[in-house]
């Protein structure tokens, strides 16, 4: 598809990035209005001429566009302001792997575009109404609405523990059936959309010129694709429902009065109406996993674009998939995680990290082995924090590592590379024991909501509690005497005995500090 090919994974490294000088943490875009690539335009206003900068090339934040395949400078619609919508969760069981990444990306997304200056409105769905959903409440004897609300709150659980700041709406479907009836029947007048023999409501897909532009797919190439339910009543076997009819078996409470009768909407209009309910019938940002892409997102197009008569979304992306010992996330190979499981393992942190290190357009491996070595990394970072308190104030944004990290950020958010910046700064904290490097260091990772807690707590966190942490602290005082007595043998079977607890100690300075393993 000519797309770039991120890394899979990002290790520590040393970077050679271009460097601009950034005079406020706001992102500089090149103005569209002047011919002269060394001065920028702020996005919330006036002309700032930049200092040292490659013309055309550090001053801009570029993303990668899903529907043209190429990173293009970003330009909102209004400028200093941001409207997003991301495709949630369907909340009828506990969320995975692959949600949390989705999550944790976009909340990545979110925090730079408004450390960068910008307001940003962010949406992301819930889909509270869904084949799957209603199969789940009639196995388990229960409302759609007790099911719902118990995932939603689980997954609100999930988002918190890894750090994800909630959108600024998060609607859920069932709210919304009104507008979706009323985009439905605009495409109805428009002769888009048709009632089938089954009663359903479908959308033409082949009289919508242009459909398979986000696959990069002619229509005769597509295939109907997961959720796209092939029905003989359709009139081509790429048609979507954009309305159910009602079945008997269903409940009552998923049976909305309609004007093609009494049913409830189909997947892909859902996100068509709550966006243009809450962002406007055209918006900046809209993403989602790259599973989305076809259908859903390509049908999302064809229904708003087809109703509205004018372009849905200026840039679109996507994360890509989870990968489990480098096969494919699934259920059916038995190698399905929820969040929930994870964390039971592994410090949600740690997760959080072990999900930015990667690209977001990249596949993301998950192995014991990658979130161990996330760990580790994790580790180094806090325990330079540890050794060098920060220093007070803000962000020095004219400093280097902030201007490698701003070009890393602003190339599609490369966070790969800004995570090498973070480890370049943590070497430097640990070599000069600069306060001013360790505030760079903790207001940098700050920004991707990492380092955020007190160093000790993160190196010594774990489940003994403080009955534990006071078992090992009298270890290392007797270990303590010991060297002092010259007893060096029992000193070497202390720390090996915690070490085999899964205890660290690093001798300092400062005397000795102790760290889970």
């Amino acid at each position: 598809m000519g797309s770039e090919r991120p890394d899979s994974v990002c290790y520590d490294r040393s970077l050679s990035v271009a460097r601009t000088r950034l005079e406020s943490p706001r992102i500089l875009t090149t103005h569209p209005d002047t011919h002269n690539p060394d001065v920028c335009r702020d996005v919330t206003g006036g002309v700032t001429e930049m200092q040292g900068a490659i013309p055309g090339k550090a001053c801009m934040l570029s993303i990668h566009n899903t529907l043209t395949r190429k990173k293009e400078a970003f330009v909102p619609i209004e400028p200093g302001k941001v409207r997003m919508y991301v495709c949630g969760m369907t909340v009828y069981d506990f969320c995975h792997l692959g949600h949390a990444r989705v999550m944790v990306v976009f909340d990545m997304v979110v925090r730079w575009l408004r450390a960068s200056g910008f307001d940003v409105t962010y949406v992301r769905n819930i889909t509270d109404i869904d084949d799957k959903i209603i199969k789940r409440a009639q196995e388990n004897g229960e409302s759609i609405r007790v099911l719902t609300d118990r995932f939603v709150a689980a997954m609100h659980e999930d988002a918190d523990a890894l750090g994800v700041l909630r959108p600024n709406h998060e609607p859920r479907a069932t709210d919304y059936v009104a507008s979706m009836q009323s985009l439905i029947g605009r495409l109805y007048e428009k002769g888009l959309a048709y009632q089938a023999d089954n009663r359903d409501v479908c959308y033409a897909v082949r009289k919508f010129p242009g459909y398979g532009r986000l696959s990069g797919k002619s229509i005769d190439e597509l295939r109907a694709g997961e959720r796209v339910e092939v029905v003989t009543d359709k009139r081509d076997p790429l048609d979507f429902v954009l309305w159910k009819h009602a079945r008997d078996e269903e409940p009552e409470e998923v049976k909305w009065a309609s004007p093609w009768g009494p049913g409830r909407p189909g997947w892909h209009i859902e996100c068509s109406a709550m966006s243009s309910d809450l962002l406007g019938e055209r918006f900046d940002i809209h993403g989602g996993g790259q599973d989305l892409q076809f259908p859903h997102h390509e049908n999302e197009i064809a229904q708003s674009e087809g109703a509205h008569g004018h372009t849905f979304v200026n840039y679109w992306m996507h994360n890509g998939f989870v990968r489990v010992d480098d096969e494919k996330m699934s259920k059916s190979l038995g190698n399905f995680f929820t969040i929930r499981e994870v964390l039971a393992r592994y410090d949600a942190e740690v997760v959080r990290f072990f999900i930015l290190r990667a690209h977001y357009r990249s596949a993301l491996n998950y192995s014991d082995a990658h979130l161990d070595d996330a760990r580790n990394a994790l580790t180094r970072l806090y325990t330079a924090l540890r050794n060098v308190a920060p220093a007070s104030g803000g962000l020095d944004v004219s400093e280097a590592h902030a201007e490698r990290f701003a070009s890393a950020m602003n190339d599609d958010f490369n966070t790969a590379e800004a995570i090498a910046v973070l480890f370049d700064l943590a070497n430097e904290v640990n070599r000069s024991q600069s306060p001013e490097m360790a505030r760079q260091l903790k207001a940098l990772a700050g920004v991707l909501g990492l380092l955020e807690r007190d160093p000790v707590a993160f190196l010594q966190g774990g489940d003994g509690g403080d009955e534990d942490a006071g078992r090992i602290e009298a270890a290392i005082a007797a270990r303590t005497e010991a060297k002092k007595s010259r007893d060096f043998a029992t000193a070497d079977r202390i720390r090996a005995e915690l070490l085999e607890q899964g205890v660290v100690l690093e001798d300092t300075p400062q005397g000795t500090a102790w760290r889970r393993a």
